[in-house]
Formats: structure tokens, sequence, C-alpha cells
């Protein structure tokens, strides 16, 4: 694999500076409305649920290896590209692209700090005509499992002291009084993080600084010694978690793709209520 062109938190001042680097491959999932804003220079559209298989109960899961080979081809990705993803919210649909190509073992990769949202802020450029992406061949394989916990691997996780589910819904969806799935409560054992508590608002919805996130994670028992899985609804929030996580050096994160759509709804999996 080829070296990292950019840190994998990038600021958009150091992105503005590599926007003419051919080995860039700069991907918006910005909601459709955004297009009257425009997009950063060079950006290609990424709808986000070309990222799903949509399929219920679980509708967060992982496509397969044939539709992930197609979709990257159509988006010009190859071994050599390094992406850069981004959205116009509070980048958890970037931040699951991100998941995704970790799965698959392309780590060349970053997430935009802030996402468009601190980009506009210091007035850099955008652009309001769509850039089509360049089709290549790339070849999807999921080379890298360890990035993915489905329900068996949590099953045969739930007693070891060593493993944290970590829950980044609500609150009142981890304590069972918001339903979006025919079960409320959490996996047995799971820890609540609720993934916006990441984000600082006043600051353009940037990270938090690294040492008020590892306070913030450390006071949960949220420690890099555990092996984490980030679980949300449906993996979008959580994937947010999980790039959080990596780019505090935790060496251990899984991200689960069925989440509570799929724990939720499965009558014979355990939970708890708070």
């Amino acid at each position: 694999m080829t070296d990292h062109l950019l840190p994998l938190l990038v600021e958009p001042e150091e992105l503005e500076r590599h926007l003419a680097n051919p080995r860039l491959l700069l991907i918006d999932l910005s909601s459709p409305q955004t297009d009257n804003i425009g997009h950063i220079p060079g950006a290609v559209q990424l709808d986000y649920s070309a990222l799903v298989r949509g399929e219920p109960p679980a509708v967060g899961r992982l496509p397969d290896e044939a539709h992930l080979t197609e979709l990257f081809s159509a988006l010009g990705l190859t071994e050599e590209r390094h992406v850069v993803a981004y959205d116009d919210e509070r980048n958890a649909r970037a931040s699951r692209l991100l998941w995704t190509l970790d799965v698959l073992g392309h780590f060349s990769y970053s997430l935009l700090n802030g996402g468009l949202r601190a980009w506009r802020a210091e007035q850099r450029p955008l652009e309001s005509t769509p850039r089509a992406p360049v089709p290549s061949t790339y070849r999807a394989k999921l080379r890298n499992p360890a990035a993915r916990a489905d329900r068996d691997y949590i099953l045969q996780h739930l007693d070891d002291a060593h493993t944290l589910v970590l829950d980044v819904r609500s609150p009142a969806e981890y304590r069972g009084e918001e339903l979006r799935s025919l079960r409320g409560g959490h996996i047995p054992g799971a820890v609540n993080f609720e993934w916006t508590q990441a984000i600082d608002p006043e600051n353009h919805l940037r990270l938090r600084p690294p040492a008020e996130l590892r306070e913030q994670l450390n006071e949960r028992g949220i420690t890099p010694d555990k092996a984490i899985i980030t679980h949300c609804q449906s993996h979008q929030r959580s994937a947010h978690t999980f790039i959080v996580l990596k780019s505090l050096g935790y060496p251990q994160v899984r991200g689960y793709d069925g989440s509570w759509s799929e724990w939720g709804n499965d009558a014979d999996l355990p939970i708890e209520v708070d």
C-alpha cells in the first residue's frame, strides 16, 4: 500500500494545499440540498445509500464485494489514491465511507475535520459545477475483517473483560425509552457514549481536542487496552466514533454494521434495559 498523503484527521488548510495532487480522491457525501452551496473543488459526489445494503431489518449492513467493486471503480479509486471524505453535517456519512475502506484494507484515507462546515467557515474555495469521476478498475476485497464485528462475534465476547461494546446512540435509545427497533435497551454490558460528545459545535463541528476526548473516554472505561466494538442503529453514527478512536491511536477497534437495527429486532439476542 502506498504511503499516506495526509494524516487521518486533516484540517482545511492542509487539504487545500493538496487539492491539485493527482493522488487525492476527494469524496463529498453531503445532502443533495448542498448542491446550491457548492462543494470543495475536485470533489466527486457519493450518495450515502450506495454504502449500505438497505435491507430490513439490518439496513446498515456492508454490501458485498461485487457491489463495492462496482461502486469504487465508478468513483475512480485505485490502490495508490488517498481518499479524503467529508459531508455537510457532522461527518457521520463520511466516516461510514472511511470505515468501509478500512474493512477493505485501503488505509490511505482521511476525514476532513469539521467537514464542509469548517471549510466554508474559513472561506475556502468552492465550486458549483458537478465533477464527474474518472472510472477505474478497482477490486474490492474484505482484506481487513478485524475492523468489523457481527452478532456472533459479539455473542462470543459478551463475557470477555478485554472487550467493550461501545453504544454511541442517544441515552434515551440506550435506556430503551426511544424505540427504533422492535425492542429497546442495549447489548448487555455495553457502555454508552453519545457520538456527538466528541464534536465541538463551537469550533465548526471539528472534533474536540485529543486530550479532552481521552478524558471523556477514560471516565467511562473506554481505554486503549480494550478491544472496542462501536455500534449505533445502523453503523453511521458509530462509524464516526470508529474514526475518532482510530485518530486517538486506539489499536483494536471494530464496527458492528448490523448494529441495533439487527440486535434490537432479533428476539433471540439478549438485551438490558436501564
